[in-house]
């Protein structure tokens, strides 16, 4: 969308400049191509976020350059954001905290007569996990995160604190479902199709899924009217 867009705008400009010797500012050129570019998006019909990515990545690029910024500024910022979402691109499960009033909703409906095996698909930096853990001393509780960022910072952070939640670095799609009593997941609606169709070849008879804010489209919940914060659900099915 962005190299179609400058191929427009440059088109646009050279016309101006060569019928009516209309110099266009640089400020001006950067400016229509994001406009450009999130008009392609709209036609295209690419998710809302993108439009307004597409409006603002070579504005945001001008600005930087105009700034004169030391190089390694950016190096570093592409580092920290590669380790934080990682294979996002691939994945389609950005970077999504879940916060105390979901993790308070999911304690309330954890089996509680008998030991559980529990997993949080994508835990982020475990915050989930370390609350559950640290009420269920008789469970075991782990998280499970792609991105190197989250991942160790969950480690170092269970340490420090004395958690007895545990933390692996991998995709959740390699993981047998199978092993573990409950499996919760607060990942996007483009991943919610393949886990609902893993969580049913994987999962035990009687064992629960939890998603906070995803429904899945075309299973029904047992319950469904859990409202956590901003209007966001907590979805449970007993599989």
């Amino acid at each position: 969308m962005q190299c179609l867009s400058l191929v427009i705008v440059l088109t646009l400009n050279f016309g101006l400049f060569t019928l009516f010797s209309v110099q266009v500012s640089m400020l001006v050129l950067t400016l229509l191509q994001g406009i450009c570019a999130a008009c392609l998006s709209r036609w295209r019909r690419l998710a809302p976020w993108w439009l307004a990515i597409q409006l603002v990545f070579l504005p945001a690029i001008f600005t930087g350059a105009a700034l004169h910024l030391q190089s390694e500024i950016y190096l570093i910022a592409f580092l920290f954001f590669l380790a934080l979402y990682w294979s996002t691109f691939r994945t389609q499960v950005p970077f999504y905290p879940s916060g105390k009033t979901a993790w308070a909703a999911v304690a309330k409906l954890l089996p509680q007569s008998r030991p559980i095996h529990f997993i949080d698909i994508g835990s982020g930096f475990g915050g989930m996990v370390m609350h559950l853990a640290a009420q269920r001393s008789d469970s075991e509780f782990i998280g499970v995160e792609l991105a190197p960022l989250p991942w160790f910072a969950s480690v170092a952070m269970a340490r420090l604190a004395g958690s007895r939640g545990k933390f692996i670095r991998d995709d959740y799609n390699l993981l047998d479902f199978g092993e573990f009593d409950v499996v919760f997941a607060y990942l996007s609606p483009a991943a919610m199709p393949a886990l609902w169709h893993k969580a049913c070849a994987e999962m035990r008879a009687g064992s629960l899924l939890f998603s906070y804010e995803f429904n899945i489209p075309g299973a029904e919940s047992q319950i469904t009217n859990i409202t956590v914060a901003n209007g966001r659900n907590l979805y449970t099915w007993t599989m």
